[in-house]
């Protein structure tokens, strides 16, 4: 399965390409546009072999492909930021129509799962449209992954969506030891309640950006489900 490759930012992640592949294809193509001549290939001389399978040197200049987000889109992958500058510079050309159907396609299933970012994108663009409704429907479809996935902080998503504290609430209450025998009682596997433990707990770290507090926590719950790899991994300190 390929792994995602993102930048930690105070409340969470951003998904900067879908593997290492697609990254590494990327800053090869980013890395010619800015310099066509032969001087400062550095991450093109370090990327070696692997590089010259994913990208020939001078093919963004060759394609004549009208600007660098054009090309991406077209011969390298599907990135969140190079889509968001799409959609905005459909408005600063004044046209509405089109920044609304590629914030929809930004929003398509299968494209980014598992973050939440693209309905938070969607719904920031209708609500500047004068779309109340829809875009309160796509915050609130945001808010059902992943908080740390949003790509800001949570309070502006929960504004859109007109969401008061009763969820923030709700999840506190879940990670206490009577939330968890709650669960237990109602037959849910220890397995799963501690991963939803883990999951709730780094939600929660999200809203403030208070990462290091639960991290002994949070990998304690994924010992409990038996992944143990994934709990030294987030333990790990350089």
């Amino acid at each position: 399965m390929d792994l995602p490759v993102v930048e930690v930012h105070k409340h969470g992640v951003w998904l900067l390409a879908k593997n290492v592949d697609q990254y590494i294809h990327r800053i090869l193509v980013e890395e010619d546009a800015k310099s066509p001549d032969d001087t400062d290939k550095v991450l093109y001389g370090a990327s070696s072999e692997a590089g010259k399978k994913l990208y020939r040197k001078g093919d963004f200049a060759e394609s004549q492909i009208a600007n660098l987000d054009s090309y991406l889109l077209k011969k390298v992958g599907l990135f969140p930021d190079v889509l968001e500058r799409k959609v905005m510079r459909h408005f600063d050309d004044g046209d509405p129509v089109s920044a609304l159907v590629t914030g929809e396609f930004y929003t398509k299933k299968g494209l980014f799962p598992g973050f939440g970012r693209p309905y938070v994108f969607n719904a920031k663009i209708l609500l500047r449209v004068g779309r109340i409704s829809e875009a309160k429907d796509a915050a609130r479809v945001a808010l059902k992954s992943p908080w740390w996935t949003l790509g800001c902080a949570y309070q502006e998503v929960a504004d859109i969506a007109q969401w008061e504290d009763e969820q923030i609430e709700y999840i506190r209450e879940k990670v206490t030891e009577e939330g968890r025998q709650e669960d237990l009682k109602k037959g849910k596997e220890p397995v799963q309640v501690a991963l939803d433990e883990a999951a709730f707990l780094l939600d929660l770290a999200s809203i403030e950006g208070s990462w290091d507090e639960c991290l002994e926590r949070v990998a304690e719950c994924y010992k409990e489900a038996g992944l143990l790899e994934i709990a030294k991994f987030i333990l790990y300190g350089d």
